[in-house]
């Protein structure tokens, strides 16, 4: 391939490298969603945690190491190249399945969390962004919607898979092997077959333009509170990672003290996860009619398949209800990431990417506690109610805050920023 072949932009342009993502991220996926199923059932039955307070902290400090170190991901990626993170990323995910298979007590598990957080973050970070280098301005929802598609469908995959495992064995050591293969062959494919893409989104911008090359200091104000749009993107993003996190600790212990079996929740959670494939055609869909549209009505899709898991008591009907719920998530989530990507000049995408993924994640950590809380002190169902409320007012925040940031016909400008920042020059590859 030519070099100016290589300078270009374009799905097709790169469908190797492209392809290689995509299967990076479903791995991603697959990593997490090997935890989703097993992992809560393993403190309760194996290890003889009482508390849904301590169940949920593994998660707690997933959420907070993964928020930080997406703030530092999307840095980095600007700094160093998104391959070198990439590879980081996948390194730190292979003691886990070691550590998961022997952990004594509660507590390795969540020292295991907090690697799969930096494994997380690092990892899926440079996914998305890697896709977004290589899509371009006019594939951006549909790259973001791809990667977003194939990570949760790894993640529907991954609780299946490991929920069938663990029914037709044991809790652990077998869910645990598959997930060991997963992190090495995912390593080895980081290393020696991915290719850098930073130079891809350098082709895009304008350096001399007033909003290139901000600091990280204002990019972090920008992302996060100095711009409308942007905060209503990022309080949704917080808020809606509860629904995730309530499918996760919640739902498998509620549905097993209901009477359902491991396999049957395994698939409830599953088909939670499936429906984020959906992605693959809505963030397309964004690319023809805007974000904020499947942005709200995925905001209040989402919170209504919640509230309604409560209010039935069959298999049918939860599965049904968790289908909804993941449908809203598959119209809100790519789409979210979607306008910091419009909004960021490409000198400092990355790290206005990492920002927003820092406070979405960080609805993980805070989620878990509230979800957590609910739990121990009033019963399951509170959980089931206090997320679905936030969902529909963080809805509603959006709905009166957010401006379109679609390329073609947004009606988004970013505020300037609140100081000059001196332009430097991009280095040559």
């Amino acid at each position: 391939m030519s070099e100016q072949t290589d300078l270009k932009q374009g799905i097709r342009e790169h469908l190797g490298q492209f392809s290689l993502h995509v299967l990076l991220v479903f791995a991603t996926g697959l990593t997490i969603g090997s935890e989703r199923t097993v992992v809560p059932l393993l403190g309760e039955d194996v290890l003889g945690v009482e508390s849904f307070f301590v169940i949920a902290s593994f998660v707690v400090s997933f959420g907070f190491v993964k928020a930080l170190l997406n703030l530092y991901a999307g840095k980095w990626g600007e700094e160093y190249g998104r391959k070198p993170v990439l590879v980081l990323g996948w390194i730190t995910a292979l003691p886990i399945p070691v550590i998961l298979i022997y952990a004594p007590s509660w507590s390795w598990i969540t020292v295991g969390n907090i690697l799969l957080g930096i494994n997380q973050a690092l990892t899926w970070s440079m996914a998305i962004n890697a896709k977004i280098d290589i899509a371009g301005p006019e594939q951006r929802g549909l790259a973001v919607g791809i990667d977003e598609a194939f990570g949760y469908t790894g993640v529907a995959a991954g609780a299946w898979i490991t929920g069938v495992i663990a029914g037709q064995t044991s809790l652990r050591p077998e869910p645990f092997y598959f997930l060991a293969v997963v992190v090495v062959l995912a390593t080895l494919i980081s290393v020696f077959l991915i290719r850098e893409t930073v130079q891809l989104a350098q082709l895009e911008g304008d350096d001399d333009h007033h909003d290139a090359n901000l600091p990280f200091k204002e990019v972090l104000k920008r992302a996060t509170y100095g711009d409308r749009t942007l905060f209503a993107a990022a309080q949704a993003g917080h808020i809606e990672n509860f629904v995730d996190t309530l499918f996760w600790i919640a739902v498998p212990l509620y549905l097993t003290s209901q009477g359902l079996a491991i396999e049957a929740v395994g698939v409830v959670v599953g088909v939670h996860s499936a429906m984020y494939f959906l992605q693959i055609g809505t963030g397309g869909l964004a690319d023809r009619i805007g974000r904020r549209p499947p942005v709200i009505a995925g905001m209040f899709l989402a919170g209504g398949g919640v509230f309604g898991m409560v209010f039935v008591d069959s298999y049918l009907t939860w599965a049904i209800l968790s289908g909804v719920s993941g449908l809203g998530m598959a119209l809100l989530y790519p789409n979210l990431m979607t306008v910091p990507s419009d909004a960021a000049h490409p000198t400092w995408r990355s790290a206005g990417m990492g920002v927003y993924r820092m406070w979405r994640d960080a609805g993980y950590g805070v989620g878990a506690i509230l979800i957590g809380l609910s739990m121990e002190f009033v019963n399951a169902e509170a959980a089931f109610y206090m997320t679905a409320i936030l969902m529909f007012v963080s809805g509603a925040i959006v709905y009166l805050w957010m401006e379109e940031t679609h390329p073609d016909f947004g009606t988004h400008e970013p505020s300037a920023p609140a100081t000059e920042a001196p332009g430097r020059p991009i280095p040559e590859d």
